[in-house]
């Protein structure tokens, strides 16, 4: 079981947590293109335009694309972060019941994240 070791530097939760938040910076540029290019079809169509011709010529990545791309983004980035937050208050005593209530799912899904997290670290090896 991988804890924090404040002199070694390493607390995953912490790290994971620092992801999550790169990965929301990154989002957020990313969705507020979209919006503006959003826009730009909306115009486009509000001016009488077919859908055939508005999508045919949007620019990759079309926004549904960028859209898919933010949305598995976050997925990725929230995963990581929920299973090292649970494993990260395990490690800390608190018990799967608790983290359950905090994190309003089952103690059967917690026991999952705490499994996923265990079965990663045994597959990458410490360096």
């Amino acid at each position: 079981m991988e804890t924090a070791d404040p002199a070694r530097g390493r607390d995953p939760a912490t790290d994971s947590l620092v992801e999550l938040l790169v990965a929301v910076d990154e989002c957020v540029a990313e969705l507020q293109d979209v919006r503006r290019r959003a826009e730009d079809l909306l115009g486009a169509r509000r001016a009488g335009g077919s859908w055939l011709d508005i999508v045919s010529s949007e620019q990759r990545p079309l926004v549904v694309e960028s859209i898919s791309s933010v949305m598995a983004t976050l997925a990725r980035a929230g995963s990581t972060w929920r299973r090292e937050e649970a494993h990260a208050l395990h490690s800390e005593d608190v018990s799967i019941n608790r983290i359950a209530a905090m994190f309003g799912v089952t103690r059967q899904r917690i026991s999952a994240l705490l499994r996923d997290r265990s079965a990663d670290a045994v597959e990458e090896p410490s360096a």
